[in-house]
C-alpha cells in the first residue's frame, strides 16, 4: 500500500491531519492537498502523476519542432547528412531560428528519428588519428554498385574507386568500372597525382589491386604495378592489418556517404557513364557545398601540400621462389604486375628450381644440385627473355 493510501486511511479513521503528518513524516499541507483530491477524484488521486509544470515559457514552439522533423526527412530522402549540425545550420541561414545542437538532438530522438545502437562501440573507444597535411596521405578502396534496368530491376554491378585525402577528406577521385585491377588503380592514382601533385603516403586495405605482400606462397613479397609505381616515385605505401577495416574509417565512411547519396538519386543510373556523372555531381557537393563546417575543398586548399620525403633505394624486391622449367624450357615470373617468360633450355625441361629475384636481377638455381641455370636482368619492354647464347 502506498503512502499516499495509508495517510488517507489514517485519517477517514478518525485520526487528526496533524497527528497522522508527524507520524508519517510529511507535512500537513500535504495531506490537505490528499484529501481534497480523493473527494475530487477518488481512487485516482493516489495513481502517479508528471511533475512537469502547466506552463513552460521557454519550450520550442511546435511550428519548430515540426520544422526539424521536416528537415530531418527531407535530408534523408536527398540522401544528405541529416545530423543536428547540419539541421542547425539549414534553420538558422534557412529560415531564421536558432536552436541548440542538443535541442535538435532530444526532438530527433523524441519522433524516434535517433536509432539506438547499444551494440557500437563509443567514439572514446577508438584511435583518432589524421595527417597534419594535405598530400601528408591519399586513401584508398572501392566499393560494389549496382545498376538499374530501364524496368527498375537491379541491373549489372560495378565498382568504384575512390581517393581521398586523409587530412581534408577532399575527394580527389572518384570513378566507375565494370571491376577494379592493378592497372585501372594505377591509372586512375596517375590521372589524380596530374591534377593534385604526389603524395607523401598512401593507405590501402591488402586488396591485390592494392599489393601482393599477403597473395599467397609464389608471389608474397612481390609488387604489382602499383606498388612499382609507388616505389618509383618515392611514396610510403600502407597497409591495415587484416581483419582492420577501421584504419581506413575515412574513406569507409565516405563511401557510405557515397552510396546513400548514390540510392537516393531519381532515376537510378543504368549505364557507367550515367553513374560516372552522378559520381561527379556528388563530389562536386560534397567537396565544395557542405553546410555547417569549413568545406574540404577549403581544408585541402588552405595549407601546403606534403611532398615524398628521402629515398626508397634500400626497400629492395626481394623473394625466393620455387618452380619447375616446362617442356619448352622456360618458367614464368610476375614482375611489377607484368608476366615473363624466361628460357632456361629444353635440356632442362622438368628440372625443379629455385628463383632468387631481387628486383629486376634475377638468378634462377637448380633445386636439387644448386647450379646456377640462368643469371639476368629482366627487361621490362618484352615478355619473353630469351637466352644469351654466349653466358646463359
Amino acid at each position: 500500500m502506498s503512502k499516499q493510501r495509508l495517510v488517507n486511511t489514517a485519517v477517514l479513521a478518525g485520526q487528526s491531519q496533524s497527528d497522522v503528518a508527524r507520524r508519517y513524516g510529511v507535512s500537513q499541507g500535504w495531506i490537505s492537498k490528499l484529501m481534497t483530491r480523493w473527494q475530487l477524484e477518488g481512487e485516482a488521486a493516489f495513481e502517479p502523476r508528471s511533475r512537469r509544470p502547466n506552463t513552460s515559457p521557454t519550450a520550442t514552439p511546435p511550428e519548430t519542432i515540426e520544422l526539424v522533423v521536416g528537415l530531418r526527412h527531407r535530408l534523408s530522402a536527398a540522401g544528405l547528412d541529416a545530423g543536428a549540425d547540419t539541421i542547425g545550420w539549414h534553420l538558422t541561414h534557412t529560415h531564421h531560428i536558432t536552436l541548440n545542437r542538443a535541442t535538435i538532438h532530444r526532438i530527433l530522438t523524441r519522433h524516434g528519428l535517433v536509432e539506438a545502437e547499444p551494440q557500437k562501440r563509443p567514439k572514446s573507444s577508438y584511435l583518432h588519428f589524421a595527417a597534419e597535411q594535405p598530400n601528408e596521405c591519399w586513401q584508398s578502396d572501392f566499393t560494389h554498385y549496382r545498376l538499374s534496368t530501364a524496368t527498375g530491376e537491379p541491373g549489372a554491378d560495378t565498382e568504384i574507386i575512390t581517393w581521398l585525402d586523409d587530412h581534408s577528406r577532399y575527394a580527389l577521385h572518384l570513378s566507375a568500372h565494370p571491376s577494379i585491377t592493378t592497372p585501372i588503380v594505377l591509372a586512375t592514382f596517375r590521372n589524380t597525382l596530374t591534377t593534385h601533385g604526389i603524395p607523401a603516403s598512401t593507405l590501402t586495405d591488402n586488396g591485390m589491386v592494392f599489393t601482393t605482400r599477403l597473395s599467397g606462397i609464389g608471389r608474397a613479397g612481390g609488387r604489382n604495378a602499383f606498388e612499382a609505381e609507388l616505389r618509383r616515385l618515392n611514396i610510403d605505401q600502407k597497409n591495415s592489418r587484416p581483419g582492420h577495416p577501421t584504419t581506413q574509417g575515412k574513406v569507409e565512411r565516405f563511401q557510405q556517404t557515397m552510396k546513400n547519396w548514390l540510392h537516393a538519386a531519381t532515376p537510378q543510373p543504368t549505364t557507367i557513364t550515367e553513374l560516372q556523372q552522378l559520381l561527379d555531381q556528388f563530389a562536386q557537393e560534397y567537396n565544395n557545398d557542405r553546410p555547417h563546417r569549413a568545406t574540404p575543398a577549403t581544408i585541402y586548399q588552405r595549407l601546403p601540400k606534403a611532398t615524398p620525403t628521402g629515398t626508397r633505394d634500400t626497400d629492395a624486391h626481394e623473394r625466393v621462389r620455387r618452380d619447375r622449367v616446362d617442356d619448352a624450357g622456360s618458367i614464368t615470373l610476375r614482375v611489377q604486375g607484368r608476366m615473363h617468360h624466361i628460357g632456361i633450355g629444353r635440356t632442362h625441361a622438368r628440372t625443379p628450381v629455385i628463383i632468387l629475384a631481387h628486383d629486376l636481377n634475377v638468378r634462377v638455381v637448380n633445386a636439387a644440385t644448386e647450379e646456377l641455370l640462368r643469371e639476368l636482368t629482366i627487361n621490362q619492354n618484352r615478355d619473353y627473355q630469351p637466352q644469351n647464347k654466349r653466358n646463359p
